[in-house]
Parts: C-alpha cells; structure tokens; sequence
C-alpha cells in the first residue's frame, strides 16, 4: 500500500520569499525612493524627473515612438546575441576536443571581456558599415559570460558517467554528446540568461557611436542633445525593461526545459 507523505513546517522555520515577489517589492521600493528624492532633495534642474512627469511624457511621444526604437535596438541584440552565443558555444566545444587550444581561447574570451565597447567601436566603424558594428559589440559583449558558463556546464561531469562511456568503447566525442551536453544544459541556460541584458546594452552602446537613424541609443542621443530629461529617462526606462524582458524569457525556459535543476535561492528537490 502506497503511503502518501504530506509535508509538515517545522516550527520556527523561515518561509522563504518567492523570487517573483521579491523582484516586484524591490522595484516598488525604487519607484518609492525615486518619487521621494526627486521631490525632495532634488529640484527641477538636478536631471532627476519626477516620475509621473516621465510617465506623462511617455503618453504624449506616443507608443509607436518607443515601439520603433525599441524594436530596433531589440534586432541588433538579438543577432548580436545568437552570433556571440554561437562562437561561445563552438569554442567550448572545441576547447574540450582539444585541450591545448584552451589557454588561447581563454585568453581571447579575457581580451574580449576587458577591452572597452566605446573604445572598440570607433575601431569597428573603420571597416563596418551600418549596423553591422552594433552587432559585433552585442556579440562581444556576451561571449565571455557565455563561453565561460558553458565550459562549467561540460566540465561539472561526474567521472563514473564519463569512465562508463569508455567502458562501452565510447570516445572523447562520445562522451560529449551524450554526457556533458546535458549536463550542461543548465549552466549553458544560466549565462544564457545574464546575456540577454548584456547584449541589449552592447547593442544601446554601438548606437551611440552614431550610423543609425533609429533605435534607444539615438533616441536618447537626440533627447539629451535638447535637453529633454523626461524623454531620456523614459528611453531608459524601456531600455530596462527590454533588459528585464530578455532576462525573464530565457530564465522562462529554463525553468520548462530543466525543471531538475535547482532554483535559485532555494534546494533542488
């Protein structure tokens, strides 16, 4: 006879916050500090606005306004991100192929993280034309987090799985394919998730440096050059959300494609 086992709280024990409401009391709690210091400590011409101004200026430039720009910025990340994530992943598999092509490929995934996007994209504009520089600093600007959070993934393997590979006559390749890709799987979703802002903020850099009509860089380009503060902070605002967005999606389908995996800020089960 099957015996049903119902969880019981122990007393004293501590209820831990959901990750979704302590996402939403942490942005409360911003809107509330940002409402206060921009009516008190700081006046009219600090460049802090008040909230319901950049709100109201939000409904006059319209909808349509903040949907083009951002939709732009949204497809230069967006290819930016899959190139970048996709050299990631190739490299990782090819240090694991080749164990001696790791400390050169580890040395440029470090050059790429630390060079700075401004200083880079000037250099990328004297061969590149169009948005063609805005989605290399998006690539860039991924492929550190990505390599590393995938090379993690293949290489956190217990050994008895991979010697049970070499035992049934598998190889270097085989093991990889049907050992270490899953088991990356998670790590691999993990950067993928902490890329998704990254590249939506290489993209927002690369059109600062100018060659494109449309998208949030230029935006608040044009906003700031006429002293339009309300404008500016609203583009940064969608800007944040397209980040929050892009973050959200991918930890979505983590969750659905790795439900074994154990979830942030609490035990897997």
């Amino acid at each position: 006879m099957a015996v049903a086992a119902t969880a019981t709280r122990v007393p004293g024990e501590r209820r831990e916050m959901p990750a979704w409401l302590g996402g939403i009391v942490g942005l409360l709690l911003i809107l509330a500090l940002w409402s206060v210091l921009s009516t008190t400590l700081f006046d009219r011409g600090s460049g802090i606005p008040r909230p319901w101004n950049v709100i109201r200026t939000m409904r006059e430039d319209g909808f349509d306004f903040y949907r083009r720009n951002a939709w732009t910025t949204l497809w230069e990340a967006a290819r930016g991100y899959a190139f970048g994530n996709a050299l990631a992943l190739g490299l990782a598999l090819l240090v694991l192929l080749v164990p001696l092509l790791e400390a050169p490929i580890m040395q440029l995934a470090v050059t790429s993280y630390c060079l700075p996007l401004l200083a880079v994209g000037p250099i990328l504009k004297l061969f590149l034309t169009g948005n063609r520089p805005i989605i290399v600093l998006a690539a860039i600007s991924v492929f550190y987090t990505s390599l590393v959070g995938m090379l993690l993934g293949l290489r956190a393997v217990e050994q008895t799985s991979l010697d049970l590979v070499h035992a049934y006559g598998g190889g270097r390749w085989t093991q990889l394919v049907k050992v270490r890709l899953i088991n990356a799987i998670p790590s691999t979703l993990a950067a993928l998730k902490v890329a998704g802002p990254a590249a939506i903020l290489g993209a927002i850099l690369g059109e600062f440096l100018g060659g494109v009509d449309s998208g949030l860089g230029p935006a608040m380009t044009a906003s700031q050059a006429n002293i339009n503060i309300e404008r500016t902070w609203a583009l940064a605002l969608v800007a944040g959300l397209l980040s929050g967005l892009a973050y959200g999606a991918i930890a979505l389908i983590a969750r659905v494609a790795t439900p074994w995996a154990p979830k942030p800020g609490g035990a897997s089960t």
